[in-house]
């Protein structure tokens, strides 16, 4: 809104404000609107649909426990083995389906280099679902 001044060089100039009464009154229709409206958009359309009773068949993938002690002596599901017979274990595993899981135990003092070997062996036989057990500490 202006309002006039008492000053003479103001009459000349135009009026640069922009007049907002009517763009409040019609932000406060559409308002209105929206509210009397919103309440009929929430109206749904009651369906009886059909019910099925189905279970997914999951088909849960074994697991083999691969264990390493301490010098370096691979047991596979607790059972003693060499390179040569877990190399061909872990190719026919890989061909299962679905593909086992390979559970991977090392000692606490077991070399890291035993373990990496078995770790990119079991990943050359084509078995990509790798797991570590480890046991649990006491922190009390």
């Amino acid at each position: 809104m202006t309002f006039g001044s008492l000053s003479e060089n103001d009459g000349d100039e135009p009026l640069v404000e922009i007049n907002m009464i009517p763009l409040i009154d019609i932000m406060l229709v559409l308002l209105v609107i929206f509210i009397i409206t919103a309440p009929l958009l929430t109206h749904s359309v009651k369906i009886d649909l059909p019910r099925a009773s189905s279970a997914p068949t999951l088909t849960k993938p074994d697991n083999v426990q691969v264990a390493i002690d301490s010098a370096g002596q691979v047991y596979w599901n607790g059972d003693a083995v060499t390179v040569d017979a877990l190399t061909s274990k872990l190719q026919t595993a890989a061909t299962l389906t679905p593909q086992p899981e390979l559970h991977l135990r090392a000692e606490r003092t077991t070399p890291y280099e035993k373990v990496a070997a078995v770790m990119s062996t079991s990943a050359r036989a084509g078995l990509t679902r790798i797991g570590f057990v480890t046991e649990p500490s006491n922190t009390n």
